[in-house]
């Protein structure tokens, strides 16, 4: 941001522990923290307008950290967890029909028994009072937009930005600036493709010696459907339809409680072809006629969509640099076959809490927490991942029907102690996968019928999603003249179908093509800053409280 006038020093706040985001991670290690520690500093950073604002997942959760974290959790009324898992679907799609996997085939990792239909905002909406009813301190709308680092080069906490600043880089009439939350140690739980957690990874060269982080494209719609068509705790996943044999995804639909439905759909982003659209493909989806009778009758309550990590075991970078540690997504913890990663996100907020507390009592700040580093692969985490660390290589590299089976044996090896495959390697990052237009074929997608399916923006309408319009843009392209040259000549611009919001648009003019971004349209999905084949667009934290705003999401 290129501000000419001479701005004031920002405001700080000095506390122990800075915890950037309010999901999962970051939560219970706020939590864990108070209950070491009563007397110890804590603050959490939020840049939804509210805790849970930005949350989204399927979500079916596995209880393993809640039991963890707070035992007494069953017996109390006003819990989130309501609908526990009845019954496992596994479908495999065909354009015309399905075929249902029996259950006895599955690797018993991928049972949900015991598991809990749940709206994630809400869980930590949930959370949230319970780290407040400790003294933790949380502040919803502010963005951690910048890391603050000491004489030593440790990271010593994280500034908000700031506020009020005019499209044109310069303070508006309103401008705050941002405040210094300072701290002895910095927690990162952005989520997946955090911007903080980039820089970091980048600086402190956290990846160095592992595999590419692998993404995809979660697109996810809650329905209010007819009393007659609901199952509470019914679980589907299934593969295959509209996707070919040659493109990673899948999708599923979740039963809560309150005659809800929600239904997603993953698209792996190491896809080849530039005229593919996520987006559409989940639209299709819906169509097909094992899975549209169950919304005949009702009724779409809101949108929303987020990258998720798909790397696994052999892409989580270092988790420590001096000052801080990376937790949740922003390390990459989910279990991609089993579609979770809260309950991981939670145990990882934890284990380094618990190092920052003996940190704390030992007189220490600002160092690496060696511990977390040290223990996570041996502890339940790891042990999580490691089972299903080739599930995803072996899709990528066989394809869905091969991949799934040799993936479904090598679990079942895992169960049994051993592996037919060792750790295999990823290869190349998502971005690198995408083939020149010309050498693919244009897909025709249907129109909507705004019944079943819809188009972006009025999908984008039910995020709530807003923007300070007059702000500058947050998503910014390094090179735009490589933008035309490379993005759209060569790729077809796949930036108008990869983004699930509209944002971006190539618009034609009697002088050439016209990049166009609607960054008011954005919902934070980070999808560009993955799969921009010249990785030449950054997302970038816009103003605080500025996104989506989901409802039970």
């Amino acid at each position: 941001m290129a501000i000419s006038a001479e701005l004031p020093d920002r405001e700080a706040m000095e506390f122990d522990v800075v915890i950037v985001g309010a999901g999962p991670a970051g939560l219970a290690a706020a939590i864990r923290l108070k209950q070491l520690d009563p007397d110890v500093s804590v603050v959490v950073v939020e840049k939804g307008s509210e805790v849970g604002a930005h949350i989204l997942s399927g979500a079916v959760i596995d209880p393993i950290a809640l039991d963890k974290l707070l035992p007494e959790w069953r017996q109390e009324s006003d819990t989130p967890l309501k609908t526990p898992v009845i019954e496992d679907q596994f479908l495999f799609l065909g354009p015309g029909g399905s075929v249902r996997l029996p259950n006895f085939m599955m690797p018993p990792l991928m049972s949900n028994h015991g598991n809990y239909v749940v709206s994630l905002g809400n869980v930590c909406r949930w959370l949230a009072a319970k780290a407040e009813a400790l003294g933790v301190e949380i502040y919803p709308g502010f963005a951690a937009a910048e890391l603050l680092f000491d004489e030593k080069g440790a990271v010593a906490g994280v500034a908000t930005g700031d506020m009020g600043v005019g499209r044109d880089g310069e303070p508006g009439p309103n401008f705050q600036r941002g405040m210094e939350l300072r701290g002895k140690y910095t927690l990162i739980g952005e989520g997946a493709r955090g911007s903080l957690a980039k820089q970091l990874i980048g600086s402190f060269g956290l990846a160095e010696g592992r595999e590419p982080q692998k993404y995809g494209l979660g697109i996810k719609e809650l329905w209010q459907v007819d009393p007659k068509l609901h199952k509470p705790g019914l679980v589907q996943h299934s593969f295959g339809w509209p996707l070919d044999f040659s493109t990673g995804g899948g999708s599923f639909l979740y039963h809560l409680e309150d005659n809800q439905v929600v239904v997603g759909f993953v698209v792996h982003l190491n896809y080849k072809n530039p005229y593919l659209s996520p987006f559409e493909e989940f639209q299709r989806f819906k169509t097909h006629p094992a899975i549209a009778p169950v919304f005949a009758g009702g009724k779409r309550l809101s949108y929303g969509a987020r990258a998720i990590t798909e790397g696994g075991y052999q892409s989580v970078p270092k988790l420590v640099f001096p000052g801080g540690a990376l937790i949740g997504c922003s390390a990459g913890f989910v279990n991609l076959p089993r579609i979770k990663g809260s309950h991981n996100a939670m145990l990882s907020g934890m284990e380094a809490a618990e190092n920052v507390a003996e940190a704390l009592a030992a007189g220490r700040s600002g160092d690496e927490l060696l511990g977390y580093e040290a223990n996570w692969r041996k502890g339940p985490i790891g042990r999580d991942l490691k089972k299903v660390r080739n599930v995803k290589p072996l899709w990528s590299k066989l394809g869905t029907l091969g991949g799934i089976l040799a993936g479904g044996i090598d679990m079942w090896a895992n169960t049994l102690g051993f592996t037919i495959f060792g750790t295999l390697k990823h290869g190349k990052p998502d971005f690198a996968a995408t083939r020149p237009a010309a050498e693919c074929q244009k897909i025709a997608y249907p129109k909507p019928d705004g019944v079943l399916t819809f188009d972006r923006l009025s999908s984008v309408f039910l995020s709530n999603t807003n923007h300070e319009e007059d702000q500058p843009i947050h998503l910014k392209v390094l090179d735009p003249a490589l933008q035309k040259t490379s993005e759209h000549d060569v790729y077809a611009g796949p930036s108008a179908r990869y983004c699930p919001a509209g944002v971006y648009e190539w618009v034609e003019e009697p002088g050439g093509p016209r990049f166009v971004i609607n960054a008011q349209n954005c919902v934070h999905c980070k999808t560009c800053d993955i799969k921009d084949p010249n990785q030449n667009i950054n997302w970038t934290t816009p103003e605080g409280a500025g996104g989506p705003n989901y409802p039970n999401m």
